[in-house]
């Protein structure tokens, strides 16, 4: 296409944002800042302000609940727009209407918008071609320049107001405070668990991140917090006492039993303590497999009706029971069974792993990569006792990766098993094996360690 001609799809509008791309690959941690975006949605005319929302935070689960918010709110009769990362097939998937996508002149029209605000900007500042630097005080902040995460957040707004959303559900990039997604001002936060992850920007410790990831509480706003560490949740206490809200937290909010488990879905009985949210316990059915699905719909609910009190039972059930997610413990072959799983985090691996090996016992295949900041030895040592043969591979190449070392901490793991560990640095290649051996083998395979890992084993999938 012609990158300074008309867009005439949402193709040609993604085209244009990949030129800024880089840019976010060499942002360091001093380079995350807040007056960035506000400045670019000020110069927008704060889309973000045009329709009530709900802002979900965490290390894990947030894609999930973000999802089956949006999914409540649209069976709730709400034009409902989904803001979720990283997308598995298509930049669409993070970008969303309700459950489908934004009609095609939306994502066009909103692209236009986007680009001749930073051309407007870029003339503001005489500099030449895409990059830009913004003016913050009247100073030009050299090499503080819009992030493609950036860009795609006021992306996201921009095509939410276009479609006349009434409401919408945002998930965080990364931690909270300084995140592009924390200009906006939700009725309702969210906290999903937090590890540790991202230390280089986010901090070393639990509750140094915690105290990024609480820079989402407004104030005067109630939050909801799913199950935490208790260091954690004493950060989070003493931010919503310090902004007069009120913390919901959910072991104390609700009681869940009769969790069930199998190849289609999830099911289980939710009750919560306070009878304003649901007056009588509520047997839900989901699409999506795992028992913290369970746990990640309750937190959903409980957010929902604290935003929008006026949502029915039955939407919440209707709304619940459509969602399915890409990437998340997804079956995309059955014979064998091929599952993908963006885990790259110790407990979500966990959680992962005890999914599989209960719906598929431990004679599988694991295919493994992970970025470079990834705990690869706490995985490898969940991983290890639960496989017949392993394969380590990169995760991609949009995320730095280094499976040698990654090989290194699969096989110092010491397993009663005794599994193959084989390492195939190539993405590719090591799909092709791990597939053929499945297939050989007529053992069931998981995929998992990265998101990116799980998009390449669906393209893959998708060309066969």
């Amino acid at each position: 296409m012609d990158l300074e001609g008309p867009f005439t799809s949402y193709d040609d509008v993604f085209t244009w944002l990949s030129r800024f791309i880089n840019l976010e690959r060499g942002q360091t941690g001093k380079s995350f800042r807040l007056d960035r975006m506000e400045y670019l949605a000020k110069k927008a005319g704060h889309p973000e302000g045009s329709f009530p929302l709900i802002h979900v935070a965490g290390s894990k689960g947030k894609g999930s609940v973000t999802t089956m918010i949006a999914g409540i709110l649209t069976a709730g009769g709400y034009r409902t727009g989904r803001y979720v990362s990283p997308h598995v097939t298509e930049y669409r998937e993070r970008l969303a209407l309700g459950s489908g996508f934004f009609d095609p002149p939306v994502y066009v029209k909103a692209g236009e918008e986007l680009r001749s605000l930073v051309n407007q900007l870029t003339s503001e500042a005489r500099l030449p071609g895409p990059s830009m630097a913004a003016l913050f005080d009247g100073r030009r902040a050299l090499g503080e320049e819009p992030t493609f995460f950036e860009l795609l957040t006021l992306y996201f707004f921009l095509c939410a107001r276009e479609a006349g959303c009434t409401a919408a559900a945002v998930e965080t990039g990364m931690g909270g405070r300084l995140d592009a997604t924390n200009i906006v001002d939700p009725v309702v936060s969210v906290i999903m668990p937090i590890e540790l992850e991202h230390t280089e920007y986010l901090g070393s410790t639990l509750q140094a991140i915690a105290g990024e990831k609480a820079g989402i509480i407004k104030n005067q706003r109630p939050v909801v917090v799913a199950e935490q560490e208790p260091e954690a949740l004493e950060v989070f206490k003493n931010v919503v006492l310090q902004r007069n809200g009120s913390l919901r937290y959910l072991p104390q909010e609700v009681r869940l039993d009769q969790i069930r488990v199998d190849r289609e879905g999830t099911s289980a009985r939710l009750r919560y303590t306070d009878h304003s949210i649901l007056p009588h316990p509520l047997d839900l059915r989901l699409k999506l497999v795992g028992e913290i699905q369970a746990y990640n719909a309750a937190v959903a609910i409980l957010a929902a009706k604290l935003g929008f009190p006026e949502l029915r039972e039955e939407d919440i059930l209707r709304g619940l029971e459509e969602v399915q997610l890409p990437g998340r413990f997804e079956k995309i072959q059955d014979d064998p069974p091929l599952i993908i799983d963006g885990a790259h985090t110790p407990r979500s691996v966990t959680l992962c792993r005890e999914t599989f090996t209960e719906l598929y016992g431990s004679q599988g295949i694991l295919l493994f990569g992970c970025a470079i900041d990834k705990d690869s030895l706490a995985m490898a040592r969940i991983l290890v006792p639960h496989f017949s043969t392993i394969i380590i591979t990169a995760p991609g190449t949009f995320k730095k990766s280094d499976p040698p070392s990654v090989y290194r901490h699969f096989i110092s793991v010491e397993s009663e098993k005794h599994p193959k560990i084989l390492l195939e640095p190539d993405t590719q290649g090591a799909i092709e094996l791990c597939v053929n051996l499945g297939m050989e083998k007529g053992a069931p395979i998981l995929v998992t360690g990265s998101f990116y890992l799980a998009s390449a084993v669906r393209r893959y999938g998708e060309k066969r």
